[in-house]
């Protein structure tokens, strides 16, 4: 064979290597031009290999996985060969969270296939970069030792190799080696839809720690809570299962269906949290957008919903093989479970739908039978001070000038969480004694008016002579023994239905009845 054969060969070998690595980007559902943006999954494959299958089928399932998007760097032949490429390519492995190397039989024989496993294995160790293999239809031990078919086309390839390619590439291959990933091989008896699934699963539950739910970074009075209905969750359960936290506006019910949801987040691949409930089903269309917006989650569908029977009809037939993750916050109407979760067979078994509700008689009268309620009461004066503390001074304790005021305040609040989190911001880095005079004296009054407009909800919701019975209580019977009896006389004769009316308060937890028929408020 002569020189100008020779090269040719060569250089077409060279562009082969080139070919079959990892070469272009973009983001589903809509492409992104490369070198901007962050990536979630980096796909590193030998594209003769694995292009136009096991890749492919691995890619889309990726997209299509999640509430969010997944956005995944793979092949498409769109780069031009050269030092731009790579470039472009090491810099997309740099700014993605996790990195798939799909390692098959001439994976090796690629330089640019070499050059990308190296810098992922480099940004294993410098970042937090995660790194998931795949060995498809090769062993580890051949990776590792360069083995069978997998070492002899890596040694046939090494004539086009650089020095520091081939140490390096030794280097990273031995490393990758080592790493917990899946053997195509072993596998679900080599098939390849159920190795897909698992890989899918994984990386979702790894990208989950990005899109958990915003909560207080100290959280006050939760923990036992927390783990009284996680223990709870993980009792074993044949059905859907349905959880209600009930209790007063501000009580802090959001943030403890927060933190469950996110302790569940990554046991599930299909996942919903549709806030403010109460509030967005009463504007126009409402329902309809929480219907939407709902099955766009669970099926990533961008249809939308015109109609409530629609909604219903889809939830429920389309729902029924899915095992998800949902949070209902702040239903305040029993139609508000009809029309989104009405009964426990529209969900697959192993499912959880958790609910925030101020009325505990809504969760009595739903059709899903709900497994667990959970009533959330105000914080005791140990947590409460802790939480007004890491708010008006960020941290533990009061300066020893303001402990005894603080302890006055706090006491006018009755441990509910909002108003100890919205009245110590408000004094927070105020050190005139006066001012916070005025505030005790002033919450003695009337509550804070960020406070307020949360109460103002529950209060609005009563019927007028519930409400009459409700001021009545506030101004006039708390904390009286015995004056339960001669009140409902009283409202009897204003016909104010007082029985009904303080069962109505109570399951809303506005008020709640103690030894000798002793009316408190909550809190």
């Amino acid at each position: 064979m002569d020189r100008g054969q020779s090269q040719g060969k060569r250089k077409r070998a060279e562009e082969e290597s080139i070919e079959g690595a990892s070469t272009s980007s973009f983001m589903s559902p809509i492409p992104t031009d490369v070198g901007s943006g962050q990536y979630d999954v980096f796909l590193s494959f030998r594209g003769s290999d694995t292009r136009k299958a096991f890749t492919d089928h691995l890619y889309h399932s990726l997209i299509k996985a999640g509430t969010v998007p997944v956005c995944v760097f793979r092949d498409d032949n769109s780069i031009p060969i050269g030092k731009e490429f790579g470039s472009q390519i090491l810099d997309a492995i740099t700014r993605s969270n996790i990195s798939i190397p799909i390692i098959s039989e001439n994976y090796a024989s690629s330089k640019w296939c070499l050059r990308e496993l190296i810098h992922i294995m480099d940004c294993k160790k410098s970042t937090s970069h995660i790194v998931l293999p795949i060995f498809y239809k090769v062993a580890p031990s051949d990776v590792r030792h360069l083995k069978g078919n997998f070492g002899n086309a890596f040694r046939l390839s090494q004539v086009r190799f650089d020095e520091k390619d081939i140490q390096e590439g030794q280097r990273a291959l031995n490393e990758v080696s080592y790493i917990n990933g899946w053997e195509s091989e072993k596998i679900a008896n080599r098939h390849e839809g159920e190795l897909i699934k698992l890989v899918v699963k994984t990386v979702l539950s790894k990208l989950q720690e990005d899109f958990q739910l915003d909560v207080p970074r100290q959280l006050v009075g939760l923990d036992d809570r927390l783990k009284e209905i996680m223990d709870w969750i993980h009792s074993p359960s044949i059905n859907a299962r349905m959880i209600g936290i009930y209790g007063m506006g501000g009580i802090g019910k959001t943030t403890l269906a927060k933190c469950i949801y996110n302790q569940l987040l990554d046991k599930f691949e299909r996942v919903s949290f549709l806030p403010n409930i109460q509030e967005k089903a009463s504007r126009c269309d409402g329902v309809e957008a929480l219907q939407s917006q709902l099955i766009s989650d669970i099926l990533h569908s961008e249809d939308k919903v015109t109609r409530i029977d629609d909604g219903i009809n889809i939830i429920k037939s389309r729902f029924e093989g899915k095992k998800v993750l949902i949070l209902l916050d702040d239903i305040d109407h029993k139609n508000h479970l009809d029309w989104l979760a009405r009964e426990c067979s529209w969900f697959m078994a192993g499912s959880v739908i958790i609910v925030t509700i101020r009325n505990e008689a809504v969760l009595d009268q739903s059709e899903f039978e709900v497994d667990y309620k959970y009533e959330l009461n105000e914080l005791d004066e140990e947590h409460a001070l802790l939480l007004f503390n890491t708010h008006a001074f960020c941290m533990d304790q009061s300066p020893r000038d303001f402990e005894g005021i603080s302890r006055d305040i706090i006491s006018t609040m009755g441990g509910l969480p909002l108003a100890l989190q919205v009245v110590g911001s408000y004094l927070y880095k105020k050190t005139n004694r006066k001012v916070w005079e005025d505030v005790r004296k002033q919450l003695n009054n009337q509550p804070h008016r960020d406070v307020q407009k949360i109460l103002q909800i529950s209060y609005d919701a009563l019927e007028d002579g519930h409400k009459q019975i409700f001021l009545d209580i506030v101004c006039f019977f708390i904390g009286f023994s015995e004056v339960h009896k001669y009140a409902m006389y009283m409202w009897e004769g204003c016909g104010f239905y007082p029985s009904q009316g303080i069962e109505e308060l109570k399951l809303r937890c506005l008020i709640k009845i103690e030894d000798r028929d002793k009316i408190a408020k909550y809190p």
